[in-house]
């Protein structure tokens, strides 16, 4: 039996031993809105209605939506509760005794490379193949730091983590996703790379963010962009890529707190920086101006206030082929399949839904802005849409309305 949205709010909320009344004020949403998701007479509602919700309740928005926390192939050598050992090393832990049977570490080449191709699988949405590698790269990279702990072996460990974090943060464990943003930062540390440490907290303000905490998450990434803020004349690309991606980092947040002037601001600089120093790859990510763009129909869609047109209008000046991540170029889809569904075009939002699932079939069914709106579509279909449906039923939504 499927378990909807509004049963979910009701359990928690008895469990909170909280009257509806309670949870709207906790929540700053209407009792009528919570009423009707319980009785299932709405079966989903706004994203930043159902963030405040599971922040009230004080659950993940993922368990709140009932999000895929699993990848879609089981593998013999790995999966995420190997990758959550791997993150999670006991031996790593103070006063644990060290195991006897410790890796043989891969050559210096040899796990640069491994590096390379793991943030690769993770740019291309491969997931059920990441997770099945990652946990022995890690183990590896923790072998090569012991047996020669150059800076550029402790920089690739950075690396490594933080593919773990974010890929433990998009399979709905942002927990995990911290301790391995920990390690990442420690990582970086040791390699005496600034930078690294950027793209650490840029990361880290990702995982708050997913976590809620959207206050923390917009401060340490305008901190820290400040204390790296390259100089204009002097400074080199992937300095304004580092910075540019803290930048971006904190406008997220700071849409989502409803302050879309600041976002915007934000956003502007990070747009110069990408004019500065043109297309970048470093540090595991991509930085260039459509990456920067792609943001601003995020954010107009975040908060209380939604603006879909405005959504709408700044994606015209975004070129899907410019794109070069494939997980990137999706997120950025389903945001405009939002705002399309918002602004009254279930049809062109649907078709775009149906494009990212042909092309990310596994990072889709992990995304929950794609399943809220999905949950928004058939709460307001009025003739039986079969694509729509059978696309539900492909991502966990129950179609049964």
């Amino acid at each position: 039996m499927n378990t909807t949205i509004g049963n979910r709010i009701r359990s928690l909320r008895e469990f909170r031993d909280l009257t509806q009344e309670q949870l709207a004020t906790r929540a700053e949403v209407s009792v009528d809105t919570i009423r009707k998701l319980e009785q299932n007479l709405r079966q989903s509602a706004r994203i930043s209605t159902l963030r405040a919700l599971a922040r009230a309740l004080d659950v993940q928005l993922e368990r709140l939506v009932g999000q895929s926390t699993v990848t879609q192939q089981l593998r013999d050598d790995g999966g995420l509760i190997a990758l959550r050992d791997a993150i999670q090393d006991i031996g790593a832990l103070p006063g644990v005794p060290a195991a006897d049977d410790l890796e043989d570490p891969p050559s210096e080449q040899d796990w640069v490379a491994s590096v390379k191709a793991a943030t690769s699988q993770y740019w291309r949405g491969e997931y059920s193949e990441l997770s099945s590698t990652l946990p022995l790269l890690l183990r590896d990279g923790r072998a090569a730091t012991r047996e020669a702990p150059t800076e550029r072996v402790w920089q690739q460990l950075a690396l490594a983590y933080q593919l773990a974090a974010c890929l433990a943060t998009q399979a709905g464990h942002p927990d995990w996703a911290y301790t391995a943003v920990e390690k990442q930062l420690a990582a970086a540390a040791r390699a005496s790379d600034p930078l690294m440490e950027g793209m650490g907290v840029s990361t880290l303000s990702w995982v708050l963010l997913r976590q809620g905490r959207w206050e923390q998450a917009q401060a340490i990434a305008v901190r820290k962009a400040e204390e790296l803020e390259p100089s204009f004349l002097r400074g080199t690309p992937a300095q304004f890529a580092v910075y540019g991606n803290l930048l971006v980092a904190a406008a997220t947040p700071a849409a989502r707190r409803d302050d879309h002037d600041r976002a915007i601001e934000l956003l502007s600089g990070a747009e110069a920086a990408a004019v500065r120093s043109g297309p970048v790859r470093a540090y595991g990510t991509a930085f260039s101006v459509v990456d920067v763009r792609t943001q601003k129909v995020n954010i107009a869609l975040a908060g209380e206030a939604a603006r879909p047109e405005q959504a709408l209008e700044f994606a015209k000046d975004v070129r899907l082929d410019q794109i070069s991540r494939p997980v990137h170029s999706a997120a950025y889809r389903v945001d405009v399949a939002q705002a399309q569904y918002q602004a009254g075009d279930s049809e062109a939002a649907l078709a775009t839904l149906l494009e990212v699932e042909e092309d990310q079939p596994e990072w889709i069914r992990l995304q929950a802005l794609a399943s809220a709106t999905v949950r928004e579509m058939l709460e307001a279909e009025r003739r039986r849409n079969t694509a729509l449906r059978s696309l539900a039923a492909r991502l966990g939504v129950d179609p049964a309305l």
